[in-house]
């Protein structure tokens, strides 16, 4: 088997592998990476250079292989010596070395030797079965403020209930009221009085019937003692104008939730509203002296939670 096969195997494991009086081979571990325009998503790996600066025998290529074929280490290293020799030579003569999946070797006008890796192999064993993939694009929810902004610039044209195209037709029917009563003389005029006389009476009887309705619609008894609302126990949970927020929560049912748990707890709990933020706000208490607000909230900070703070309502 060849040195480029033990390079390879090398690779997997060490990040340098030097092949003595020829150059080194070096990785760079390399972060995963995603490919804007087409999408492709690559696994994390090693990136292969070579850097013939380094040369000098570090024992870790020539053990391997002598280790491997059970042979001498002096046998070992005469030979890969022979074989830096002859890649050498076959360099200065213009031609290129290729080494299957580790990448391809030439010399540059300086004389300088150029080095193109190859990314058929990912030497990184920790992405060991992964592959690079295609990616679908992912399309984002619009936000709501978006939504809104995008609302706003739309102009909107608002069609007119069907209902509105009536509306002249009284003025309509007066108006040939009145010309029929100024072609036919006092007959028209009569009969434009007994119109508005008919239009009059019926106004009347319909706001009599609606009064009625309303007057049977009534919920309640007129005498206070049988009002059902008087018989409601009023208690007035949020007594005092300090109170100690224990939390704001966005859903109701999570307030209610923080309520029972710190009434069972011992604390005069509430639930105090929702803020101009639109969230739920739960109270330990609430006071009317502010020193004793303060006594308490130092009390909850220090034993129960430090997030406790204080809101102080004019």
């Amino acid at each position: 088997m060849g040195i480029e096969n033990y390079i390879e195997e090398l690779l997997y494991r060490y990040n340098c592998v030097v092949v003595p009086d020829f150059g080194a081979f070096l990785t760079q571990t390399k972060s995963a990476v995603i490919d804007s325009n087409s999408h492709v998503f690559h696994p994390p790996s090693k990136v292969i250079s070579f850097n013939e600066q380094l040369a000098s025998n570090d024992g870790l290529l020539v053990s391997y292989i002598a280790g491997a074929e059970g042979r001498t280490y002096e046998e070992v290293l005469s030979s890969t010596l022979e074989t830096a020799k002859e890649w050498r030579l076959k360099l200065r003569s213009g031609a290129r070395i290729k080494f299957p999946n580790i990448g391809e070797l030439w010399l540059n006008r300086e004389t300088k030797i150029q080095f193109q890796p190859s990314y058929e192999v990912n030497y990184l064993t920790a992405s060991y079965g992964f592959s690079s993939f295609v990616s679908t694009p992912v399309t984002r929810e619009v936000l709501k403020e978006e939504v809104v902004e995008l609302e706003e610039k739309i102009p909107f044209i608002i069609t007119p209930e069907e209902r509105k195209q009536y509306n002249f037709r009284p003025y309509l029917k007066y108006a040939a009221i009145l010309l029929l009563a100024l072609s036919t003389g006092l007959t028209g005029y009569r009969f434009y009085n007994d119109t508005m006389d008919t239009t009059s009476v019926v106004r009347e009887e319909a706001q009599e019937l609606v009064s009625k309705n309303i007057q049977e619609a009534t919920f309640f008894d007129t005498k206070p003692l049988e009002l059902p609302v008087l018989k409601l126990e009023v208690t007035k949970r949020n007594k005092g104008n300090h109170h100690i927020i224990a939390g704001a929560f966005r859903v109701k049912e999570n307030a209610d939730k923080k309520v029972r748990s710190l009434k069972r707890r011992g604390f005069n709990a509430a639930y105090l509203g929702v803020n101009k933020y639109g969230l739920h706000q739960v109270t330990y208490g609430s006071y009317e002296d502010p020193e004793e607000a303060l006594r308490n909230l130092r009390k909850i900070k220090r034993t129960v939670s430090a997030d406790a703070w204080l809101l102080s309502a004019k």
